[in-house]
């Protein structure tokens, strides 16, 4: 049985847009069987709420964007994170040229509007292919093959215009829900939030954690030492594991940011520590490193053994421990514990487009409630006098700021705020906020060059445990 057919909201989906009809087999064209699996995965997250990394995972996968051998995958998942990246400008831009709004019913018609836009508009793909598989596209579907002429009229005017109208649009439209720049605004002011927002527009760069021997590896990815101890490259010039130093294990991919929390304890060499949700497990690794015994807790066996897989790359040891947090009773506790909890994840926009297209802030409340509930726990593990680090990718105070407070507010006299002293860490004096929290934004980490700047999206806090 299919994905679509398993969710009843993809039939709903469906039975509105075709009163049940399914698209026909691919044309045999050139080219259309990437941008037709690109409009069904689109479809997939904006209707059905689903995150573009599973869809286009090349095991598991959507069945349609793993049917494509691999350099159209590339070009499906280049599509969809440039249309999901400026979807609100590409749906403006496409409105301009419709006398009257489309059907509110008429998804597919979108989906299929909007990649081909997205090439148009942002990708090295002559618009004369756009169009013309675009309509082809819309021939072959018959829930869209009565709206072909629209698709080419608009595409095509589109196509002229671009070069007048696109730089407009970009200047005067936020690519991100109104919900997001609500909240974004009235935790960050109007001009931050304006950053953080162009930032959300330009692809990451790509930051490495290396073993050892920092330069060396700087040098042989073609990559620059960040302040903070990272290495990053703009690109990639090749698939992960084709890097030099994969195979050997001497570096791992992980943001800037995500690298910071773990460098929050100070010296934990040869102390207890727990490393909490640990999976993939860059944080468990940079504490290895350190000398601590770490045990990485995940709560998922599929995830714990990507853990374990990872750390055997890396050439390095620890507990891992299958178990729900909730639940979790060492037989000894620990001197310092870590909870990178799940979150939202918009702290990650900029690698993951859809995080704003698949979240709401009923999710946010909800995430902060399972978070909150984490930390919670992290008293139960930790010795009096331990240090408990708690963090996660979300931009969002009721994830971070307003959580901390919360939590410190309801457990007087069992914990209080360790705050992160300016000095402490070297190249995050900048990120640490007059609370003593750590906070980095995408806009708040300027190299001179935006393609090489900005960090994702954390918070993190440090606590001690009291009694």
């Amino acid at each position: 049985m299919s994905g679509d057919q398993r969710d009843p909201k993809r039939n709903r989906a469906r039975t509105n847009n075709a009163k049940g009809s399914r698209p026909s087999a691919v044309p045999d064209v050139p080219g259309i069987a990437a941008r037709m699996a690109a409009a069904r995965l689109l479809a997939a997250t904006i209707d059905a709420k689903t995150p573009l990394d599973g869809l286009t995972d090349h095991e598991h996968g959507h069945p349609q964007f793993r049917a494509l051998d691999m350099r159209d995958r590339g070009l499906v998942r280049a599509i969809l994170a440039t249309a999901l990246r400026h979807r609100v400008t590409i749906g403006k831009l496409i409105s301009r040229r419709l006398e009257n709004p489309l059907p509110a019913n008429a998804t597919v018609l979108t989906h299929i509007l909007h990649v081909a836009a997205a090439q148009i508009l942002f990708l090295d793909i002559p618009d004369s292919a756009a169009v013309d598989l675009a309509v082809t596209h819309a021939k072959a579907d018959p829930r869209t093959v009565r709206f072909s002429g629209l698709v080419n009229g608009v595409l095509r005017t589109l196509a002229r215009a671009k070069a007048a109208e696109l730089p407009e649009m970009l200047a005067t439209t936020n690519d991100a829900p109104d919900w997001f720049v609500e909240r974004l605004t009235a935790a960050y002011g109007a001009e931050q939030a304006k950053q953080i927002l162009a930032a959300h527009r330009i692809e990451a760069p790509v930051d490495f954690t290396a073993k050892s021997d920092l330069y060396k590896w700087a040098e042989q990815l073609g990559g620059t030492v960040l302040p903070t101890g990272s290495i990053r490259i703009e690109r990639l010039a090749g698939p992960v594991a084709e890097l030099p130093g994969f195979t050997e294990g001497a570096w791992w991919v992980q943001d800037a940011a995500a690298a910071l929390p773990a460098k929050l304890f100070g010296d934990v060499s040869g102390q207890r520590v727990a490393d909490l949700c640990a999976a993939p497990g860059g944080k468990t690794a940079q504490l290895v490193l350190t000398g601590a015994r770490v045990t990485a807790v995940e709560a998922s066996k599929n995830r714990l053994a990507r853990l374990a897989g990872n750390l055997e790359r890396l050439g390095l040891e620890a507990d891992k421990v299958n178990a729900d947090i909730l639940a979790y009773a060492p037989e000894e506790l620990f001197d310092a514990v870590l909870l990178d909890a799940p979150c939202s994840s918009t702290g990650t926009v900029r690698r993951h487009p859809d995080v704003l297209w698949t979240k709401s802030p009923a999710d946010i409340t909800k995430l902060a409630g399972v978070q909150r509930n984490l930390l919670d726990a992290t008293l139960k593990l930790v010795k009096p006098g331990g240090r408990i680090v708690f963090s996660n990718c979300s931009l969002d105070p009721e994830e971070g700021e307003a959580l901390a407070a919360s939590f410190l507010a309801d457990h007087k006299g069992k914990v209080e705020l360790d705050p992160i002293p300016r000095g402490e860490v070297a190249g995050i004096d900048d990120f640490i906020t007059e609370a003593g929290f750590l906070r980095t934004t995408p806009a708040g980490f300027d190299l001179g060059d935006p393609a090489m700047s900005g960090l994702d999206g954390f918070f993190a806090a440090r606590f001690r445990r009291l009694a």
